[in-house]
C-alpha cells in the first residue's frame, strides 16, 4: 500500500513525533509511505531514511496558490492509495484538493479539542464532506468539535495517538545523568515539564503553582522545563518576577526527553486544553508518576494512574504536585495501563483497519 501522511509542520510537538512514529510503523509493516509538511524546519523526523520528507512551503495567504497547486501536484506524482492529513492546515487544504485532485481515500485527523476559533470550525464544517472519514484523538477531542459543530454528530471518529514504548521505557541511572550535567544536588526532587511555549500549555499557571509550591512545602525541587516557543521570553520574565531563578531551569529544546522523563520525581502538564496528550503517554511509559490538568484525554490516559486538577487553578496544581513528590515508588502499574491502551503496534492496527475499509 502508498501511503502520504500531510502535516501542517514536523516541528518538536506531539502530533509530529505520533505521525514519525506511525509512518515508521507502516515502513515496518512493508507499505511504502511520504510525508509532505507546509511550514518550519523538520526539527522531528522518522527513523526510517527511506520516508521521503517533501516540504511544501506555505508561509502566508500569498504563497496559499503555489502550495495548493504543489499538493495537488505530489499526489497525482505519487498516487497514493491513502492519504491521511493532520492538524487543521493540511486537513482542509487537502480537502480543498481534492476538488480537483483524485484521490482514493482520504483521512482527516484533527489533534486537538481546539483547532481554532469559528473560522476554522466553519471550514472543516464546509469541508467534511470531502473526507472519507474524520477523526479526532480522544472522545473528549470529538465531542468538543461536534458541539462546535464543525461535524455531524456520530460522523467522527476516536482513534488514539500511539506511542513506540521502544524509546520510552525506565532507566535507574537516569536521574543521576540528569543531576551531573545540570549539577543538581542530589537532594532536590525534579518536576518535569514538556512542551512547546505556547498559550495552550499555559507554563504561567505552572510557574505560579511552583510559587505556591515553594512556599508552603520544605521539600528540595527543581522545576525543568524542556521545550521552547514564541512565549519564552515572556516565561522568562515571569520566572524572574517570581523570585523562581534558582527553582526553575529551561533547558530549550532536548532530543533526550525519553532520559528527562526517566529522571523526574513528577511530571506535570499544566495545559489549558489539548486533544491527546501524548507527553503523558510517553511519561507513564518511564513509570514517572504524573499530574495533569484536566484537559481533553487526560482522564482516558491516566485513568486513576495520575492526578487530575482543574485547569487555571494553580494552587490545586501545587497541592497535587507536592502530594505526589512523596510518592517514593516508580509507576509501574501506570506504564502497563498505558502500554496496553496506546502502543504503536495496538494503535497502528487501527489505522490499517481503517485504511483497508472499502
Amino acid at each position: 500500500m502508498k501511503i502520504l501522511y500531510i502535516i501542517t509542520g514536523l516541528g518538536q510537538g506531539g502530533a509530529e513525533r505520533v505521525v514519525c512514529d506511525l509512518a515508521d510503523e507502516m515502513v515496518k509493516r512493508g507499505h511504502q509511505v511520504k510525508i509532505i509538511y507546509f511550514v518550519g524546519q523538520a526539527l522531528t523526523r522518522p527513523i526510517c531514511k527511506d520516508i521521503e520528507l517533501i516540504k511544501i512551503g506555505l508561509t502566508n495567504t500569498m504563497s496559499l496558490p503555489i502550495a495548493y497547486v504543489l499538493l495537488s501536484k505530489s499526489i497525482k506524482g505519487y498516487q497514493p492509495d491513502v492519504v491521511h492529513s493532520h492538524m487543521v492546515h493540511a486537513n482542509i487544504l487537502t480537502r480543498l484538493v481534492k476538488l480537483v485532485t483524485p484521490i482514493n481515500k482520504l483521512i482527516s485527523t484533527a489533534h486537538s479539542s481546539n483547532e481554532g476559533g469559528a473560522l476554522r470550525m466553519l471550514a472543516y464544517r464546509l469541508t467534511n464532506p470531502l473526507a472519507n472519514i474524520s477523526t479526532n484523538v480522544s472522545n473528549t477531542a470529538v465531542a468538543a468539535f461536534e458541539s462546535k459543530h464543525a461535524v455531524p454528530k456520530g460522523s467522527m471518529q476516536t482513534i488514539y495517538n500511539g506511542v513506540n514504548f521502544d524509546d520510552f521505557s525506565y532507566r535507574l541511572q537516569a536521574k543521576s545523568e540528569i543531576q551531573d550535567e545540570l549539577e543538581l544536588d542530589e537532594s532536590s526532587k525534579l518536576i518535569l515539564a514538556v512542551g512547546s511555549f505556547n498559550e495552550a500549555k499555559n507554563y504561567s499557571n505552572l510557574l505560579m503553582s511552583i510559587k505556591s509550591l515553594k512556599d508552603f512545602s520544605s521539600i528540595p525541587f527543581v522545576l525543568l522545563i524542556a521545550g521552547d516557543g514564541e512565549l519564552r521570553s515572556e516565561i522568562e520574565r515571569l520566572i524572574v518576577a517570581l523570585e523562581l531563578d534558582k527553582n526553575v531551569i529551561l533547558l530549550g529544546r532536548r532530543h533526550d526527553i525519553s532520559t528527562l522523563m526517566c529522571a523526574c520525581d513528577v511530571f506535570v502538564l499544566s495545559s489549558d486544553y489539548e486533544g491527546l496528550p501524548t507527553v503523558l503517554i510517553e511519561a507513564l511509559a518511564c513509570q514517572a508518576n504524573v499530574v495533569s490538568t484536566d484537559v481533553s484525554g487526560a482522564h482516558e490516559i491516566l485513568d486513576g494512574y495520575g492526578s487530575i486538577v482543574p485547569i487555571r487553578q494553580p494552587k490545586a496544581l501545587a497541592k497535587a504536585i507536592a502530594d505526589t513528590l512523596l510518592i517514593e515508588k516508580k509507576n509501574i502499574l501506570g506504564r502497563q495501563h498505558a502500554k496496553n491502551k496506546f502502543d504503536i503496534e495496538i494503535v497502528s492496527d487501527e489505522w490499517m483497519k481503517v485504511y483497508d475499509e472499502k
